[in-house]
């Protein structure tokens, strides 16, 4: 499934957008995409070592980058170069999606049309917007908000109390009481008299039978997507940030929290009050002992605890 929910006011040729750099090729600008999904006549970004893999096969036609890393890419890649590529990045998303740095309230909402939705069951005082999909036999609990263009699947059970927009639901997926998803992330340029505001113009995808607990935060991506992959289950109070990526038949326990662009591989299990810094690459079957703290990358197959986190054995060693 695919959808859009942010949508350029009007073209930008790249020059129009970076108005003190020598541009080579002055194309019209498609979308802003991360190293890896960027086609042609799309920007993208590259602002750490970290990501030289992805930069090295880029396709985009225009990067924002630093002079100590623009050796990386691709020839055919215009470089922008900047001091500081997520400030340049951030006033190139307000140019071209001005309305994105702001949760604007949907002001399309309705009470759902029975005949609009014959296979589908609704509580009281349900909204929906503009161009919503929901899937056959799905129940919608009541004073559940879903805003425009939000996609559903089949057979989903939609709690009571819970605001979903700029989303993609599977089919199966279970949403209980309270949960918000699909909002602005927490992401801001720090100045010397007003913070930048980072426009997020990514989506929350969550796939076949996710089942998620009450009262659970899952914010939309910046430039990427946020995805919560296949049978995973999210137990209550969990927070999720923007670009964060979740494997499949994970289990994760109540009051974690995952900071941005997080990815976590496949039958992962995190224990309560755990936290997993942004960033970071998290390995298929890890288990993540309860109020670990997470601050470094984990191989695939192992087992963690601790403040900063470490393996079991070094853990109980220095607990004795």
């Amino acid at each position: 499934m695919s959808s859009n929910f942010f949508f350029k006011k009007k073209t930008f040729k790249i020059s129009q957008i970076f108005t003190g750099n020598k541009i080579k090729n002055n194309f019209v600008i498609n979308d802003v995409k991360p190293l890896d999904l960027a086609k042609k006549d799309d920007l993208t970004f590259f602002d750490s070592i970290k990501y030289k893999s992805n930069a090295v096969l880029t396709e985009a036609n225009a990067c924002i980058t630093t002079s100590k890393l623009e050796k990386f890419l691709p020839k055919k890649t215009q470089r922008i170069i900047v001091k500081n590529v997520l400030f340049e990045l951030a006033k190139a998303l307000s140019k071209l999606y001005p309305e994105a740095h702001v949760d604007y309230p949907d002001l399309s909402l309705k009470k759902p049309s029975q005949k609009s939705f014959k296979f589908v069951k609704f509580g009281n005082n349900v909204l929906i917007g503009k161009n919503v999909k929901i899937g056959k036999n799905s129940v919608i609990g009541s004073n559940t908000i879903i805003e425009h263009n939000t996609k559903l699947g089949e057979n989903c059970i939609i709690g009571s109390n819970l605001i979903i927009k700029n989303s993609i639901i599977g089919n199966r997926v279970m949403l209980q009481d309270g949960c918000k998803i699909g909002q602005k992330g927490f992401g801001f340029i720090p100045l010397n008299n007003k913070n930048l505001k980072f426009p997020h113009i990514g989506k929350v995808v969550i796939e076949d039978d996710v089942e998620i607990a009450s009262g659970c935060t899952i914010d939309r991506g910046s430039v990427d997507d946020t995805l919560i992959g296949k049978n995973t289950y999210i137990d209550n109070q969990v927070h999720i940030a923007h670009n964060v990526k979740i494997g499949s038949n994970c289990m994760i326990a109540g009051q974690v929290g995952f900071a941005g662009s997080a990815k976590i591989g496949n039958n992962v299990s995190i224990g309560g009050q755990a936290g997993i810094s942004g960033h970071l690459q998290i390995g298929n079957n890890v288990k993540i002992g309860g109020g670990s703290g997470v601050i470094k990358d984990i191989k695939d197959n192992q087992v963690v605890m601790g403040y900063p986190a470490v393996t079991i054995k070094e853990f109980l060693k220095k607990n004795k």
